[in-house]
């Protein structure tokens, strides 16, 4: 018990005695201190002890007619730094946010939703001149719980969200793309004259089975009979795309993207995926949107449509 007590008398320090500290090593010594303070100089220096006495360590030491940092006194500083730096950058926060107002779209990105379909599903919103966009990727059943919870405006993903009758969601389609196979010129050249049987033989790379499109492209491959020498599965579609780009396999994109796959990753097309499509979806917790963003992503994807 009484070690405990011990423990958090020293884990607790009073922030003002801190910024006395603060004052004292910037300034080289207690008495500039005091002057800049326009306080006694004993009361500083009462109030740096006392500080000193809450961390358990001596944070200042004498050098010549001044005072100089001890180890525990650097990383104190530093600390300080940061949190008085901030305090003091406050004011002009406040004063910008009430002065530039900012339209907020806090936005859940399904982390199997491709990052270049992403930015084109964006698009309508990015000449919002006010915009303040927050984009918070992860899992999708996370995601839909913080949009539950109001943490999200919305949530794009592959797959609409699922019945539940404890969270009332809905969905919001905003546009399918046909897919095809993409990889490096040499890996096109050899598979181009035998496609898709060639993807028995090509080495492949497939998103992993967290995406919705994964289940697809399986069918896919059972309907055209080609067991493919698979390489690589990969959860994040933008790093299956830089290990294509490097020539490690083929991979299956969304034809939505094509002119930016070919001028980013400097890819070529292999032939399409009949029959397979990639759809996308924004899910709200209301069926009529009130969002005016929101509201513009849906608006043209029914123009678009």
């Amino acid at each position: 018990m009484i070690i405990c007590k011990i423990l958090i008398m020293r884990t607790t320090f009073n922030y003002k005695h801190l910024y006395y500290f603060w004052v004292v090593a910037k300034e080289g010594g207690i008495t500039k201190a005091a002057d800049k303070l326009d306080m006694a100089v004993q009361t500083v220096s009462a109030q740096v002890r006392e500080l000193e006495r809450s961390l358990g360590f001596e944070l200042l030491k004498p050098a010549g007619r001044g005072l100089v940092l001890t180890d525990a006194g650097l990383a104190a500083m530093q600390q300080a730094d940061l949190i008085f730096q901030l305090g003091e950058n406050l004011p002009a926060k406040v004063r910008d946010a009430v002065s530039s107002p900012t339209v907020r779209l806090a936005t859940g990105i399904s982390d199997g939703l491709p990052k270049l379909v992403v930015r084109r599903l964006m698009q309508p919103v990015m000449s919002e001149p006010h915009l303040r966009l927050l984009c918070h990727e992860g899992e999708f059943d996370d995601l839909l719980g913080d949009l539950a919870l109001h943490r999200l405006d919305v949530v794009l993903s592959d797959r609409p969200a699922p019945s539940n009758a404890n969270i009332k969601l809905y969905n919001h389609a905003l546009g399918s793309s046909a897919v095809s196979w993409y990889g490096s010129a040499a890996l096109v050249k050899a598979g181009k004259k035998n496609f898709p049987a060639c993807l028995a033989e090509l080495p492949v790379l497939l998103p992993t089975g967290h995406t919705a499109i994964r289940t697809r492209l399986d069918h896919w491959f059972e309907h055209q009979s080609v067991q493919p020498r698979i390489v690589g599965e990969f959860e994040d579609s933008a790093l299956l795309k830089t290990f294509g780009q490097s020539g490690m396999g083929v991979f299956p994109a969304a034809e939505w993207i094509h002119d930016e796959l070919l001028a980013r990753y400097e890819v070529q097309r292999l032939g399409p995926c009949e029959g397979v499509k990639e759809h996308f979806y924004a899910i709200g917790t209301e069926k009529k949107v009130q969002h005016p963003l929101v509201q513009l992503l849906l608006q043209a994807s029914e123009t678009s449509s």
